[in-house]
């Protein structure tokens, strides 16, 4: 494999030409493991960005992809229509609460995101509230790299701060600060209810992750924040909007996050999972209440919307996940996290430890020099991507308890050696 040629010719994300170092070369992946070139195997404890929930090679997805690419591989959404989106659409609609009732198919993250945004304020535009104009959103957040998203991701810490003379300007309030396990106060909300008090007329919608924050800060917060969020934007006549991209299909230990503050948003995004991480497609729900409120045509049609491919095994990928006791496993996932993660809490230069459902989170008091812990982690078997002064961990559901161990010290290790 030329990685030579890699190094310099091809941009990878996040990272400048030249890159600080090589990537490392992967020639195949079965289950929870990465082969590469030089016969090495690392666990991957990222799921590639979270989105391989059944793991690599999958017998059940890579039949589901056959069987279609047989039929067609693509065809255009406009004026057209595939029995895998209308199945894959059903599912959804079946799987999310009852309001959600209708599907508009996109082709990543972020443009879900974009989507949705577009969504909500072309409904405000069409009834009556033109005046509205920005959105609210949270610092530490994190829904993408498109201008859109970019623009309702924290501005200051997060990582598109070079853009902002170029961003819409919204308005940002603190991150939750209630943890998840903690007593819940209702001073909590003071701020997200003094900012709709002030600004609720010139507010399209409010955008967060609820419950976790993913690439922002993977900051886990009380679930009833997400209730009494609902409770104001009702009150303000806000829309809200979940940006379900990463903690959708079980990662949180609910198969979506909303379900933990049993609460509906008007507008919900989805992404990563839903295709078992074999493709990429987002999907935006919504209710009738915005479907249909919205008279004019929506102008967005992504190229490859509803690709039947994706579309096929996001159908498999979800049955497959349903098929098994996945709320057992994932429970499974997090007591082993929360038990042996623990250890690292005694660790000089560890400010704490996060756990919930399928997501342990270890942060640092400092950013140190991950290119040495990087080192020694993949030499030990063990793939993991820090950021900032996180190290964590999203890994597949199919992970055995003797795997995850070998996660989790060899993370404890390389730590202890900072």
């Amino acid at each position: 494999m030329d990685v030579d040629f890699d190094y310099h010719h091809i941009w990878h994300p996040y990272s400048q030409m030249p890159a600080q170092s090589k990537p490392l070369p992967v020639v195949s992946a079965e289950g929870v493991y990465l082969k590469l070139a030089d016969g090495r195997q690392l666990i991957d404890g990222m799921a590639s960005w979270w989105s391989c929930i059944h793991g690599y090679n999958q017998p059940r997805l890579n039949e589901s992809l056959k069987l279609q690419l047989d039929k067609m591989a693509h065809v255009m959404f406009g004026g057209l229509t595939h029995q895998p989106a209308i199945s894959l659409a059903k599912k959804l609609v079946n799987i999310t609460a009852e309001p959600l009732q209708h599907v508009f198919f996109a082709d990543s993250g972020s443009v879900g995101v974009e989507v949705a945004m577009k969504m909500a304020a072309q409904f405000c535009f069409e009834n009556g509230l033109a005046q509205k104009k920005r959105f609210l959103s949270f610092k530490k957040g994190y829904h993408g790299d498109t201008f859109g998203a970019m623009a309702v991701c924290d501005p200051v810490t997060g990582m598109h701060h070079k853009f902002k003379r170029l961003l819409n300007k919204h308005i940002f309030i603190e991150s939750p600060q209630c943890g998840f396990y903690e007593p819940w106060q209702p001073h909590y909300m003071d701020e997200l209810e003094q900012q709709l008090a002030a600004h609720h007329q010139d507010i399209i919608a409010v955008i967060f992750e609820p419950v976790v924050q993913g690439a922002g800060g993977m900051n886990i917060y009380h679930p009833h924040y997400l209730k009494a969020a609902r409770e104001l934007c009702d009150e303000y006549n806000v829309l809200l909007i979940f940006d379900e991209v990463a903690t959708g299909f079980g990662r949180t230990g609910e198969l979506f996050a909303y379900q933990h503050g049993d609460v509906v948003p008007d507008i919900l995004v989805l992404g990563k999972a839903l295709t078992g991480g074999y493709m990429t497609l987002s999907a935006v729900l919504t209710g009738s209440k915005i479907a249909h409120g919205i008279k004019e045509p929506f102008m967005h049609g992504p190229t490859f919307m509803a690709n039947p491919l994706a579309c096929a095994v996001s159908l498999a990928s979800i049955e497959l996940l349903l098929s098994q006791d996945w709320q057992a496993n994932i429970k499974r996932i997090q007591q082993q996290l929360t038990t042996q993660l623990s250890p690292c809490k005694t660790l000089d230069n560890v400010q704490s430890v996060r756990v919930l459902g399928g997501i342990g989170v270890v942060e640092l008091k400092e950013t140190p020099d991950w290119s040495a812990i990087h080192d020694y982690l993949v030499n030990n078997g063990v793939w993991l991507r820090p950021f900032k002064n996180l190290l964590y961990m999203m890994p597949p559901y199919i992970i055995t308890e003797q795997q995850l161990t070998h996660l989790t010290e060899t993370l404890f290790q390389a730590l202890k050696k900072t």
